[in-house]
């Protein structure tokens, strides 16, 4: 599945962070990862290539690089996928549409959507296979992973909103090319810190893995195009903070926490990107709500647009009115 289709943490199951021992000195690195990792050869190499390797504090870029003693090696090590999901009943799923050929969902911001690091059950996809097992068999006929039968594209756990799932082979096929494509439209509703200068405007800058962290996405030269637009829903006052509405051009991972972090307002209780190990709110969600999703139906050819409200807890905090407002309407 292609990465850019992602908005989700896709996140790698550990890190290996060690000072390069004597016996490694000189060492390829792609070798070194293999044996300190027991995985092959050429998952070192993919590793490499999706710059997930660094070291000295620098993303390596050749499978040849040369280890020296001492150099401290960092590795995000992707999650090895399950063979297969099961299905989990008392998972509960908030259905938002349901057809033949997909189902809608609102997850909840304290779900994961499919097994990863640390969330081996109890994920979104295993209540979904309670309600829908068809869905398992997708990748067997060859649409899809074993890990996230259906699933076209993701959020993070602290994320809540729309979630599309794929039924059928076609669907999924359909979906991830709208995903891939850019045409489905995603509307975001997020409470960052601060106040944003300009009522409304485009953040233009490219994304690529953090050549600090591996785990991190950050606003680089090198990285791949990402637009984000926006516009100033509403001004809190007593903390500053702004509701704003968001629309993605492009779909990077983390894209809409990296490009509100790099214009100097974060999301809201983000611990990655924003106000570190300092929670805004009484709870762990991050403050972004994907409210409205807009798919060209995969069998029908219809226009299939899905809104879920801009949740209680947040709405709460003001702003309720305009974050429905921009929910129900056109976008930016």
């Amino acid at each position: 599945m292609p990465d850019e289709i992602s908005e989700a943490e896709a996140g790698p199951a550990d890190i290996l962070d060690i000072e390069v021992p004597a016996l490694m000195d000189a060492m390829r690195v792609d070798r070194a990862i293999a044996m300190l990792t027991e995985r092959s050869r050429s998952s070192a190499v993919a590793m490499i290539a999706d710059g997930l390797v660094v070291v000295d504090g620098a993303v390596v870029t050749k499978a040849s690089f040369p280890l020296l003693e001492g150099a401290h090696l960092e590795v995000a090590l992707p999650t090895l996928e399950a063979e297969q999901v099961e299905a989990d009943p008392t998972v509960e799923v908030d259905l938002v549409h349901v057809d033949g050929d997909l189902v809608i969902v609102s997850k909840r911001f304290d779900q994961v959507v499919h097994p990863g690091a640390g969330n081996k059950e109890g994920t979104l996809v295993s209540g979904l296979l309670a309600l829908f097992p068809e869905i398992g068999e997708l990748p067997g006929l060859g649409a899809g992973e074993p890990a996230r039968p259906g699933i076209v594209h993701r959020l993070d756990k602290g994320t809540s909103g729309l979630l599309v799932v794929a039924r059928t082979p076609d669907a999924y096929y359909s979906l991830t090319e709208q995903m891939a494509a850019h045409s489905a439209r995603r509307l975001y509703v997020g409470l960052i810190e601060g106040h944003v200068k300009e009522e409304q405007g485009i953040v233009d800058a490219p994304i690529s893995r953090s050549a600090s962290s591996p785990t991190k996405m950050a606003v680089r030269p090198d990285g791949r195009d990402a637009r984000t637009r926006y516009r100033v829903l509403a001004r809190l006052e007593g903390p500053p903070r702004t509701i704003i509405g968001l629309e993605l051009d492009t779909g990077r991972t983390h894209q809409i926490r990296v490009h509100m972090a790099a214009i100097g307002n974060p999301v809201v209780n983000d611990p990655k990107y924003g106000q570190r190990n300092e929670k805004r709110l009484d709870h762990d969600r991050l403050a972004l709500h994907a409210g409205r999703l807009s798919i060209v139906h995969p069998r029908t050819g219809d226009v299939l647009t899905a809104r879920a409200p801009w949740p209680d807890d947040l709405a709460a905090l003001g702003g309720a009115e305009e974050a429905a407002s921009w929910i129900d309407g056109e976008g930016v």
